[in-house]
């Protein structure tokens, strides 16, 4: 039967609900803005609180009868070529954790590529799930990990047949891309289910010219930001699922162990009205946003000391399978520069936020929501930004490990690690002590200390240097990292 996706149902019922002029004695207690400060309604606008009701007993009947959110997900998953998806309103970091959980449990191992979100690291340390850990593939020249082959999973599986599954994310938030078919491919000979964190991917289903859609590569379960590369609100996301490696019902289970009972009915409207955008209109958007990175590229690729990394510099062998081009990855030459003091300087000087800044890169991502009005600002920026770096003294060295000194042994598992006791050690004496935390450089939240990695100086190194030069590291214990947080072999408390 085929679907009419001209339809959006969560809106078209929150539509509804405002006409109506109900009356509500439920949550949330503003009331449709008439309790909210009048400062808040001010600078939010009384829409926001016009929109934020109960899902049920407000959107819908207290038995959810109107079924407007399963009917939104029919119409997601047949988008996307799903035979199931399901809406959470926790963000991706939620739903790769229901993923992970509808595939292992407690003491069973899972296959998991080492360059994953520090959200599939959570889910590790509240499931007690045993990582085995699969190597990225790792770029020496440009510092940079690409997510790991199918080679890759097939050695893991033959090392560790028992695995549950495996875990891959693509694309990486630089656009690198895994060879999703043939990793699929390796799982279900062995009739073992593959979960893509594809949190970057929303968009690929919808122009032919991107790389190839986690459910059209054949993963069973597949989990999208609609926040990152689409149109939805932060926190929006969905799973995808298919096959008959994960039941439905076992999947739903799971997201509802951590999920919310209060969802947002804005963030649930804002999944809808998006697949509704794509469905209807999402190939022309997509075209105008490749074209847009395209000339954005060649743009950037002219100013001096400034050089876009394209498919020639991230694919091939021992490299990624593919290259989603709307992340722009900016290489800085100049010595003055780092993507930490880019970042800063654009922000400061230009108003302009970058996703990514590392040591030696910034990331500005092109969506179907930019055009001229918004890349001839940026362009104009980094101009200035090359020229204003001219003066700079040398950037501050980060000491990149190689990739042997950059993976440490996994000397407990996470679980035991984060939860048993635990001191806090000055830096310089933390080499040889079991991490019981995770150390994360934020964007991109991929952490290079896991709880229960047994640590080394080359990777202390880099962190320390790290943040003297500019890099975040939000969830650490001291983001100073003057300190960092060990096991103190008592166990649990």
């Amino acid at each position: 039967m085929s679907l009419d996706h001209t339809r959006a149902p969560v809106l078209e019922a929150l539509d509804a609900y405002r006409r109506a002029d109900m009356l509500a004695f439920t949550p949330p207690g503003h009331k449709q803005a008439r309790g909210a400060d009048p400062e808040v309604r001010r600078i939010l606008g009384d829409a926001v609180f016009h929109g934020d009701l109960l899902a049920s007993g407000g959107l819908d009947d207290r038995r959810l009868r109107g079924g407007y959110v399963r009917r939104a997900e029919e119409l997601m998953a047949d988008v996307v070529h799903a035979e199931h998806t399901f809406f959470t309103t926790c963000g991706s970091s939620l739903s790769v954790k229901a993923a992970m959980l509808s595939v292992a449990g407690p003491g069973s191992r899972l296959l998991i590529g080492r360059d994953a979100h520090k959200s599939v690291v959570s889910a590790l340390i509240l499931s007690g799930i045993e990582p085995v850990w699969v190597e990225p593939c790792w770029d020496a020249k440009r510092h940079l990990a690409h997510p790991p082959s199918a080679a890759d999973f097939e050695a893991a599986f033959a090392a560790h047949p028992g695995a549950t599954g495996a875990l891959v994310t693509s694309p990486t938030p630089y656009g690198g891309c895994a060879d999703l078919r043939g990793i699929a491919e390796v799982c279900h000979r062995r009739s073992r289910p593959l979960i893509v964190d594809e949190a970057w991917g929303a968009h690929l289903p919808f122009h032919p010219e991107l790389p190839t859609w986690a459910m059209d590569a054949g993963a069973d379960v597949c989990v999208t930001s609609i926040h990152k590369m689409g149109s939805g609100l932060e926190q929006g996301s969905v799973f995808h699922l298919q096959g008959d490696l994960i039941a439905p019902d076992v999947l739903k289970n799971r997201a509802d162990l951590w999920g919310t009972t209060s969802p947002s009915v804005l963030i649930y409207a804002g999944l809808d009205g998006w697949r509704r955008q794509m469905a209807l209109h999402g190939r022309e958007l997509l075209t105008h946003a490749l074209d847009l990175a395209a000339e954005v590229r060649a743009d950037i690729e002219e100013i001096e000391g400034m050089h876009v990394n394209d498919a020639a510099d991230f694919c091939g062998p021992g490299l990624a399978a593919d290259l989603d081009p709307l992340p722009v990855v900016v290489d800085l030459a100049a010595p003055g520069l780092s993507g930490y003091r880019a970042a800063d300087w654009l922000r400061e000087h230009r108003g302009i936020n970058v996703h990514i800044a590392d040591h030696r890169r910034v990331n500005v991502q092109i969506t179907h929501a930019d055009s001229g009005e918004t890349t001839g600002p940026l362009l104009r920026a980094l101009r200035d930004l090359a020229d204003a770096a001219r003066g700079w003294d040398a950037a501050p060295v980060v000491e990149m490990p190689s990739p042997d000194e950059l993976r440490m042994e996994q000397e407990r598992l996470p679980r035991d690690a984060f939860f048993g006791g635990t001191q806090d050690v000055p830096v310089e004496e933390a080499a040889g002590r079991v991490a019981a935390e995770m150390v994360t450089p934020y964007p991109p939240g991929i952490p290079v200390v896991l709880p229960g990695e047994r640590l080394t100086e080359p990777v202390l190194a880099y962190l320390r240097s790290g943040v003297e030069a500019g890099m975040n590291l939000p969830d650490a214990a001291d983001p100073a990292f003057r300190t960092v947080r060990v096991t103190d072999g008592r166990g649990r408390p």
